[in-house]
């Protein structure tokens, strides 16, 4: 019995541990689930984000994501950054990319730039309702490597 026990622990720690490695993996396939509807703001039109049943499950849980910081001329806050999933020349904002590929990471302590490739860590929170801001949100981050 205990040692049906053991394996079943075992089996469960195993398990997670998967679970984890694909969601971290994952987390920009994920996140491109994502469809919009025009709206209206008081300067015109928009589009807001209709974020998939998946992408609702991750919100509120800590993921990984990798990719590359965006550096904006005088904008570059070593504890807010942006994230994308592509390289800079083939970032949303140089045109190639969609806004599912960025994301805001508020870090837990300041970092440095890099042109190299970062993974982070943290709490995922959806956007959908600020347009100044970008719609994926990570907040509590820290730098993996």
């Amino acid at each position: 019995m205990k040692l049906k026990r053991t394996l079943f622990i075992i089996a469960m720690v195993f398990v997670s541990t998967l679970t984890i490695a694909q969601t971290s993996n994952n987390v920009w396939r994920d996140l491109s689930e994502v469809t919009y509807k025009i709206g209206e703001d008081d300067f015109g039109e928009l589009y807001i984000p209709v974020f998939s049943d998946k992408i609702k499950k991750l919100e509120g849980k800590v993921v990984e994501a990798d990719g590359y910081i965006i550096p904006f001329e005088g904008m570059f806050k070593p504890e807010h950054i942006i994230l994308s999933s592509l390289p800079l020349a083939e970032c949303f904002f140089c045109g190639s990319g969609g806004p599912e590929t960025v994301m805001e990471v508020m870090m837990k302590n300041p970092i440095k730039y890099t042109s190299k490739r970062v993974r982070v860590r943290g709490k995922l929170t959806l956007n959908d309702k600020d347009p100044e801001k970008l719609m994926y949100i990570v907040v509590d981050a820290e730098i993996l490597n």
